[in-house]
């Protein structure tokens, strides 16, 4: 047995924080400190730490489960993958490619995200294929395409926050999201500069704050254009910036100017000395970010509001400078790799658009097929769990858990019920696995090879430390098996460096440029920053093709690295760990600004429905829960949901601390303990969403959604309250 330590990373959010691991002679595994990795340094929250217990057998699924009679029992691989291969081939032959879907998870390596787009369009020929990223930051990025022309999180290593003057961090509670963050915001104030936080909460994040901004939920994106307008009042546009790097300035200041002061006060609750005091803190010194997460972006006008706040930053002469810019605080362990290479529904590997000729010809040439022969986009992630039993019969489900994440949750999970079949690859039996006709075991993050890309756009390799318990198999296997018995011989390799090798070719020359990336160089510079084409034509000069192509950099990449043989030199891309410093992603290398306006959010408190709903995290708990339920050190800190309420409007229901609460919206009812705090706004409750049954937050939220990203407006829902009396 191996008992020497294995460099890798933890399997939760998208810090992917360093970690060792080292099996015990007992069957356990341990966690040490690896404080090579310069995120966290060998700090670890507690979900990292407490993250082998899932490992143990007893925990997890160990073999492949079948439906007979009603119940879920034990089966062979061989009859599950013939059961699943079965009903996959008897649904297409009824309804067609597109009745079959596929849904993936933002927890997927690179290896397999990239595997399950491609056998979703080759093996399948469905268009219907999305991933529960679509409900993280599709918002963001669709945004940051819009004004920079690339998506990539963070276009600036974390290591930069400290060294900024002032950070503005909108819809973020990081200190218990991603803990281990917390230490550059920290330092930040050490070195003299400020912190701005946005929350409807005074959470353990806006404590930590120079100024907290407390707006009604849904309003950020009226905050962010009072913003502007107060820049553009007071004299603090950066004119020269605007005008040699920018285009389209006069729509989106006209949009702003229609946003006074007074007028956002009314709209978002923060006053106008708050906001005169914030513009301030960020106009002031040299060099500021905005940083964005959840909270502006799960909304029904997430990429507008997104949008402001990155017009803010283009109008100050913050993007594309150093320690300056907007970035995005993805959420999800493999949230910015998940989407890059061929899950997400409009999207082929490296970031390609699907309904691009040149791509398809591009990524049909890797596969080794007709260009003709790959369907076109299909729904979004929502629409496609909403499409289930109607238009989609069966299902193929990897690393995610709708029937707890997805807005309006009892009305999707009636939906996944209604399917023809169903069959679900997880670690363990979460609520929607225990809905499906096939459930197959699959292996973990400690006992796999894989790549996933930081919210820094960093590839990083997680390297297998166990061995997995007998009955385990690798998604890669999965798909492999099910290719063959589908009548695809070829092109399902089961080796992950194999695939990723494939991978870089069919990135090449896109906009997620992996293909000067490898599994040796990622070990040796402890991760590689995309965009990293494999050859650089003209030097480094940070400015060879224009937008997407090879050797596009938009930022300053470092000193080159040298290979070198007997026979020639070949000089390495060192990758780009910051981005638009020279230029931006576009044909013509300047920044949009997108002109946009407030608008309510879809569903308005109304007399039956008088306080708004959001929704958010604990520490303790990760997404679905459907792992971090089963850690014990970690459900005794966080043992359930909860309604958190102002003592106002806790005084106005007749509710005191730990009493049941019932909240009511027009989808559905949620029941949890009373949390009674004056940390949160009078008009607004707050419901962590890890959990189902009748505490399920999900079951109220409103699946509105955004019409550029598609993504559910999860921040903000008209609810009512009502006690619960024995």
């Amino acid at each position: 047995m191996q008992t020497t330590a294995t460099p890798t990373h933890c399997p939760y959010c998208a810090l992917q924080c360093g970690m060792n691991l080292t099996p015990a002679p007992d069957g356990t595994v341990e966690v040490s400190e690896r404080t090579d990795f310069p995120v966290n340094r060998g700090a670890l929250c507690g979900k990292g730490r407490t993250a082998p217990a899932v490992l143990a057998s007893h925990v997890r699924l160990t073999s492949p489960l079948v439906r007979e009679g009603g119940a879920l029992v034990p089966a062979s691989w061989d009859e599950a993958l013939d059961r699943i291969a079965e009903g996959l081939r008897r649904t297409r032959a009824e309804y067609g490619p597109d009745g079959v879907g596929v849904f993936g998870g933002g927890g997927l390596t690179n290896e397999k995200a990239y595997t399950l787009g491609k056998f979703a369009r080759v093996v399948l020929g469905t268009s219907q294929i999305d991933y529960n990223g679509r409900f993280c930051m599709s918002s963001a990025a669709a945004a940051g395409i819009k004004a920079f022309g690339l998506d990539r999180g963070l276009p600036f290593p974390l290591e930069d926050i400290p060294k900024s003057g002032c950070v503005i961090l909108v819809g973020s509670n990081l200190a218990e999201t991603m803990p281990p963050s917390l230490r550059f915001f920290t330092e930040l104030k050490e070195n003299g500069g400020t912190l701005i936080v946005i929350d409807p909460r005074r959470t353990r994040t806006a404590e930590q704050a120079d100024l907290h901004l407390a707006p009604r939920p849904g309003t950020d994106l009226a905050l962010a254009l009072g913003l502007l307008h107060l820049v553009i009042a007071e004299g603090r546009v950066d004119e020269e910036y605007v005008r040699e790097r920018t285009v389209g300035w006069e729509d989106a200041r006209a949009a702003a100017m229609a946003h006074w002061p007074e007028y956002v006060e009314r709209i978002t609750g923060v006053s106008v000395p708050e906001l005169r005091e914030t513009v301030r803190m960020f106009c002031e010194p040299e060099s500021a970010m905005v940083l964005t997460a959840r909270g502006p972006e799960q909304q029904s006008k997430g990429t507008d509001t997104v949008g402001a706040w990155i017009n803010l930053c283009l109008a100050t002469g913050r993007a594309g400078r150093p320690l300056s810019g907007y970035g995005c605080l993805t959420g999800q362990g493999n949230g910015q790799g998940g989407r890059e290479h061929g899950q997400k529904a409009d999207q082929l590997p490296g970031y390609r658009k699907l309904d691009d000729p040149a791509a398809r010809r591009h990524v049909a040439d890797v596969w080794g097929v007709d260009p003709d022969s790959l369907p076109g986009p299909g729904r979004s992630a929502y629409e496609l769990l909403d499409a289930l039993g109607t238009d989609i019969k069966s299902l193929l489900l990897m690393a995610s858990n709708p029937v707890v994440s997805a807005p309006r949750a009892a009305h999707i999970e009636e939906r996944i019920k209604s399917l023809d079949f169903l069959a679900v690859c997880d670690v363990v039996l979460s609520e929607t696995a225990a809905l499906a006709d096939v459930v197959l075991p699959v292996t973990q993050w400690a006992e796999e090879t894989g790549t996933t890309t930081s919210l820094e756009g960093r590839v990083l390799l997680r390297r297998q430390a166990i061995t997995p318990p007998e009955g385990v198999r690798s998604d890669l296997e999965v798909l492999h098996e099910l290719a063959a018995r589908l009548g695809v011989e070829k092109g399902f390799p089961t080796d992950p460096e194999e695939i990723f090798e494939e991978l870089r070719r069919a990135s090449a020359g896109g906009p997620a440029d992996y293909s000067g990336i490898t599994y040796r160089r990622i070990v040796e510079e402890n991760g590689v920053f995309w965009p990293c084409p494999a050859v650089e034509p003209e030097g480094l000069t940070g400015d060879q093709d224009g937008a997407g192509g090879p050797g596009a950099q938009w930022g300053a990449a470092g000193r080159p690295a040298s290979t070198e043989t007997e026979e020639t030199v070949v000089v390495a891309h060192p990758g780009t760990p910051r981005l638009f410093l020279d230029r931006f992603a576009t044909p013509d290398g300047r920044a949009r600004f997108v002109p946009v306006s407030h608008r309510a959010i879809a569903e308005e408190p109304d007399d039956e429905y008088p306080v708004l709903l959001t929704t958010g995290r604990v520490v303790a708990q990760y997404q679905s829960g459907a792992q971090t339920r089963r850690v014990a050190e970690l459900n005794a800190a966080a043992p359930g949901p909860f309604v958190e309420l102002h003592p106002r409007l806790a005084a106005r229901l007749g509710a005191a601390e730990g009493d049941p609460v019932a909240v009511v919206s027009r989808r559905g009812r949620a029941v949890a303990p009373a949390r009674i705090t004056d940390t949160i706004r009078p008009d607004t409750v707050f419901m962590p969403f890890h959990w189902p049954g009748e505490g399920r937050a999900n079951s109220l939220t409103n699946p509105a959604l955004d019409p550029t990203s598609r993504m559910p407006e999860f921040k903000a829902c008209a609810v009512r309250l009502e006690t619960v009396r024995p």
